[in-house]
C-alpha cells in the first residue's frame, strides 16, 4: 500500500478529500472529452468522446465515485457551465435529442464501475462496457422516441446505427486503459 493510501486509511478526512478531488477531476475529464465532438449531418446526435469518458470514469473510480462524478457533470451542465458537447447549454440542453444519453450517464458509470470491479481484467471491462453501452443506448432511443416522437426504427437509425463502430473502439480503449491500470496497481 502506498504512503498516501495508508494515510488516507488512517485519516478518513484525507480519504474524503481524495474522493472529492477524484469526483471533481473526473467530471472535468468528461467535460473535456465531450468537447471532442463531430456533428453528423444525418442525425441530431453528435459523435463525441464523452461516452468513452463515462465508461472510463466508471471503470476507474467504481460505481459510487463514478456515479457521483457523472451526477456532478450533469449538475455542472444544467447550471450553465459549458461542459456538454454542443447545444444551448444549461437545463435546456437536457431536453435536446441528447438528453436521454445525458440522463443515463450516472447509471452507465455505475454499471461500468460495478461490473468492472467484479473482474478487474480486460475481458471483464469489455463486458462491463458492453452492458453499460446497452443501457446508454436504450436510454437514448427511449428519449428520442418519447421526447422527439421518433418511431423505434427512426430512433435506432438516429441514435445507435451511426455510432456502433465508434462505440466498439471506445469500449476497447476504456477497457484497455482500465485493465492496464489494474495490472500496474498490482505490480
Amino acid at each position: 500500500m502506498s504512503q498516501a493510501t495508508t494515510q488516507a486509511v488512517k485519516n478518513p478526512a484525507l480519504a474524503g478529500m481524495r474522493d472529492v478531488g477524484l469526483v471533481v477531476s473526473a467530471s472535468l475529464f468528461v467535460a473535456l472529452c465531450a468537447k471532442v465532438s463531430l456533428p453528423l449531418p444525418f442525425t441530431p446526435v453528435p459523435l463525441t468522446m464523452s461516452n468513452f469518458a463515462v465508461l472510463l470514469v466508471g471503470m476507474m473510480l467504481g460505481p459510487r465515485r463514478g456515479g457521483a462524478a457523472l451526477t456532478l457533470y450533469l449538475l455542472e451542465g444544467a447550471s450553465g457551465l459549458p461542459v456538454f458537447a454542443a447545444g444551448v447549454g444549461g437545463v435546456a440542453q437536457l431536453f435536446y435529442p441528447t438528453g436521454g444519453y445525458l440522463f443515463a450517464y450516472p447509471l452507465v458509470a455505475m454499471i461500468a464501475g460495478w461490473l468492472g470491479a467484479r473482474w478487474r481484467k480486460f475481458a471483464g471491462y469489455i463486458v462491463a462496457g458492453v452492458v453499460a453501452e446497452i443501457v446508454l443506448f436504450a436510454a437514448g432511443i427511449a428519449w428520442l422516441m418519447l421526447a422527439w416522437h421518433a418511431t423505434p426504427a427512426q430512433a435506432a437509425a438516429f441514435g445507435v446505427a451511426p455510432f456502433v463502430f465508434a462505440e466498439v473502439i471506445k469500449i476497447m480503449l476504456s477497457a484497455g486503459i482500465a485493465g492496464r491500470w489494474q495490472r500496474v496497481r498490482r505490480a
